[in-house]
């Protein structure tokens, strides 16, 4: 007969939920502090409905603004790390070491056997490349400092451009009217004379009324009248020495390209400048929510890896 007296139980095995949890093992206090994530490590970035109305240049860039930082050693820390002046940053510092290096490298070791003339003409053309390119690298890694650093090298990069014109502008007229020395002077004088039309463009790059949105057409076309002044040599030497001498004397196709992309680029910086004057006045006229947007929320730019605060405030400095 079957033994139906009542028996104990095995032991039940323990699961996960039987096991002491952290909330079980740490105060309250304790709990709550070890669920704080550390803060992300590297540079905040911020987007553009939150940096300074002084930083909003572009409507299109959206995301990736370095935070102004009011400190010169944070904008070269910037040279480390990604963000939306870095391709402008690197691509105008390259240029500047790169003209550098091969105009010293042909005015040291190159110049043995060629007359001092060409070593002058070649000079003019590294020095103005390399100081347009060098200024702009530095306005662009600067631009994020504080509203007046940004401007006056926002001014610097305008005077590189100015200084890039008049030294390409001589050895082109150098070579040329290679055979003509008084056409050479001749122009060469009319580019001193032209250097009041030079100080206007100059002018209008650092006054603080040429600086604004609505005057930034104005400006491009000041700098595309200034480039085109160049035509007028070689449409000359054309019509003297015909278009093949000039395509081996003066490269008479680069030279074109050159124009050619000179005038783009100023073409489409004045047709942005138009749509930022029309955009701000749009939002003018919306308040000043048209103008900030919405803020408080944080997300990441996948792309640069790179943290991206939305609230607005100062870096480090």
């Amino acid at each position: 007969m079957a033994d139906l007296r009542p028996r104990a139980l095995p032991p039940r095995a323990k699961t996960t939920s039987d096991l002491p949890t952290l909330n079980t093992l740490l105060t309250p206090e304790e709990a709550a502090a070890a669920t704080i994530r550390p803060p992300p490590r590297g540079p905040f970035l911020l987007n553009w409905q939150d940096i300074h109305p002084w930083q909003q240049d572009n409507h299109y860039i959206l995301t990736s603004y370095r935070p102004s930082t009011g400190s010169y050693t944070a904008c070269l820390q910037s040279l480390f790390y990604l963000h939306n002046e870095s391709v402008n940053i690197h691509s105008h510092l390259s240029g500047c070491f790169l003209f550098t290096f091969i105009g010293l490298f042909v005015l040291l070791f190159e110049s043995k056997n060629v007359r001092l003339a060409d070593v002058l003409v070649f000079s003019c053309f590294f020095v103005g490349a390399g100081a347009c390119l060098g200024m702009s690298a530095t306005y662009h890694l600067i631009s994020n400092h504080s509203a007046e650093v940004a401007r006056w090298g926002n001014q610097l990069d305008y005077v590189g451009i100015v200084l890039l014109t008049t030294g390409s502008f001589v050895p082109s007229v150098y070579y040329g009217f290679f055979c003509e020395p008084g056409l050479q002077w001749r122009y060469w004088s009319m580019n001193i004379l032209g250097h009041e039309f030079r100080l206007s463009c100059t002018i209008v790059s650092i006054n603080p009324k040429f600086r604004t949105p609505s005057w930034r057409p104005f400006r491009a076309a000041m700098f595309v009248a200034m480039g085109l002044s160049a035509v007028f040599p070689v449409l000359h030497g054309v019509s003297i020495y015909g278009v093949a001498q000039m395509l081996d004397s003066i490269g008479l196709f680069w030279l074109v390209l050159q124009g050619f992309l000179y005038v783009s680029g100023a073409g489409l910086y004045a047709i942005t400048a138009r749509q930022q004057v029309n955009r701000q006045r749009d939002a003018s006229a919306q308040g000043p929510q048209g103008l900030r947007g919405p803020q408080g929320a944080q997300s990441e730019d996948k792309s640069l890896g790179i943290k991206v605060r939305n609230q607005p405030g100062e870096g480090p400095k």
